[in-house]
């Protein structure tokens, strides 16, 4: 059954105050949220691109952009109670599905790695939080309750209940247990380039320094 637009309305307001310190009520997240309002819009947007009406949803997509800073496309599917904090960046491609209670922060992406015509974007489950920067690409699910690092890029499917950090994303934590060998992360040692200069103008001073002491001694001990 389709979810009532008032209750989904009243979850996306409730949302904000329930998981961010800085929300002083529900008058201060009507006013001053640019998620919700940026949701509120794609709800009715949504509902036009299910009836098929032309050109029009990505126009008011567009003007949504403008005002909100997040890009949310009007095939993309959301779910209620949704928050998307500060958002300014924030990109929700056409065929992403974002579970209910999801959490996404500025600067994320749920973007595609196909231009097929086909499902190419990412499938939130519930309850799902996104660090901000983070990019998750392709056709993928990400189960419910998972939690996405800060400027992750996640191209492979997340279990449930998984932390994922890292470019690319890795899984380090499910249920909050540590994943064994997860803190073996490959490494690459590289010369700093800088460094043999430094050394070289280092041992310079160090002359030109020994060199000038000498002077002064000579000029102190020559007489007047």
């Amino acid at each position: 059954m389709p979810a009532n637009p008032f209750e989904t309305f009243l979850a996306d307001l409730r949302a904000p105050v329930e998981r961010d310190p800085a929300a002083r009520g529900y008058l201060d997240v009507l006013i001053s949220y640019p998620g919700l309002r940026a949701l509120t819009a794609h709800r009715l947007i949504h509902a036009l691109y299910r009836l098929k009406v032309p050109l029009v949803p990505r126009f008011l997509a567009s003007v949504s952009r403008f005002l909100t800073g997040i890009e949310i496309d009007p095939g993309a599917t959301v779910g209620k109670g949704v928050f998307i904090d500060h958002g300014m960046g924030v990109v929700i491609g056409e065929t992403a599905e974002v579970g209910d209670g999801c959490t996404i922060y500025q600067g994320v992406t749920l973007g595609g790695t196909s231009l097929q015509h086909t499902k190419r974007h990412p499938t939130l489950g519930r309850d799902v939080t996104v660090g901000s920067g983070a990019a998750i690409l392709g056709a993928i699910t990400v189960g419910d309750g998972a939690r996405i690092g800060a400027n992750s890029v996640v191209v492979k499917d997340v279990p449930a209940n998984a932390t994922v950090v890292g470019i690319p994303g890795r899984v380090v934590l499910v249920d909050g247990k540590p994943i064994a060998g997860s803190d073996r992360r490959p490494r690459v040692d590289l010369p700093d380039p800088n460094a043999p200069l430094i050394a070289e103008l280092s041992g310079r001073i160090a002359a030109l320094e020994a060199r000038l002491a000498e002077l002064e001694r000579q000029d102190a001990s020559t007489p007047l």
